[in-house]
């Protein structure tokens, strides 16, 4: 018989959501006052880019729930956009392609499909919401950390290093910068320094699990499967290292400590993906990406003669608006 020299790790006690419906409407809400400040004199754009993004989630929110994620919720952010979260103990390579890439995707396809049926019925919403989902779609799908483009580009390099995310989120922060400032478009300058905090947290999770793997810790294990000992020498690697953490526990209990503290090291575990999304599925996946990228492009910038011959109703459509 095998005795465990360890004191057993706390059951980690999770959260568990009811129901998001409210927080997701509290949210949208959120987001149509803030843009109303600023576009109070085009409610109908604020209608479209709520129509626009509710899609592009619910395509991540209907595939987290295909794949049976937990602690699925939807949330709409202000001036930014919104975003859909949800865990799972174990990932699957395949499956996280499939949910970030059913968000653009559908967006792009159904952008082009407003276009096409805008000229039969000659519907100027048609064409302003198909701008507007190959616009976001399309803008997406740029890989740069954290848009879906960025999680593509991870996941088919399958390149979860904690170094190679710290380099690429800070790049992509810089881009978003640049690209603001010579756009003049400040709320993406501001987002870029807003990823600074991101690129803050990804260094000091480098740096801790660049110790554990000098000290022989698994650390890229669920909490469920962490073994006591490791538990152990985790925990005592934050208490080394945080001493805000030492601070806090003198504040709590013994139950709300042991809850704290295995919340914490449950954060730093590095959780496990499956590689099973084979070559000629990566394949598929990079060439719908690029065509559905390449071909809306393609179309108005060299299709400008067929545009304004069989969109001129759409032209003075927007004379009188």
């Amino acid at each position: 018989m095998e005795f465990d020299l360890y004191p057993q790790k706390p059951v980690l006690i999770e959260e568990k959501p009811k129901s998001n419906v409210w927080q997701t409407l509290l949210s949208i809400l959120l987001f149509i006052v803030a843009f109303l400040f600023i576009f109070s004199d085009n409610i109908s754009f604020i209608f479209h880019l709520v129509i626009v993004l509710l899609i592009h989630e619910l395509g991540h929110f209907s595939m987290m729930k295909i794949f049976n994620y937990q602690h699925v919720r939807m949330l709409f952010v202000p001036l930014m956009g919104a975003f859909v979260q949800g865990k799972k103990e174990v990932y699957s390579q395949r499956q996280s392609l499939l949910v970030v890439g059913l968000g653009p995707f559908p967006g792009i396809l159904i952008g082009a499909a407003l276009f096409y049926f805008s000229l039969s019925f000659h519907q100027g919403w048609m064409v302003d919401m198909g701008i507007l989902f190959l616009f976001l779609n399309i803008l997406n799908l740029i890989p740069i950390d954290p848009l879906d483009g960025g999680q593509l580009f991870n996941l088919l390099l399958h390149k979860r290093q904690d170094l190679f995310l710290l380099i690429f989120s800070f790049g992509s922060s810089l881009a978003l910068i640049s690209f603001g400032f010579f756009s003049e478009y400040w709320l993406t300058m501001i987002f870029g320094f807003l990823m600074a905090f991101r690129v803050r947290s990804l260094q000091k999770q480098y740096l801790l699990r660049k110790r554990f793997k000098e000290e022989g810790i698994t650390y890229e294990t669920s909490y469920r499967d962490l073994s006591n000992e490791d538990y152990q020498r985790i925990k005592t690697v934050l208490l080394i290292e945080n001493n805000r953490i030492q601070e806090y526990l003198g504040y709590l209990n013994p139950d709300e400590a042991d809850q704290f503290l295995a919340q914490h090291v449950n954060d730093v575990l590095k959780t496990p993906i499956r590689k099973d999304a084979g070559l000629v599925f990566k394949m598929i996946l990079i060439l719908l990406w690029v065509g559905l990228v390449i071909a809306p492009i393609l179309f108005i910038t060299i299709g400008d003669s067929w545009i304004n011959e069989h969109f001129a109703w759409y032209f003075e459509y927007l004379s009188t608006k």
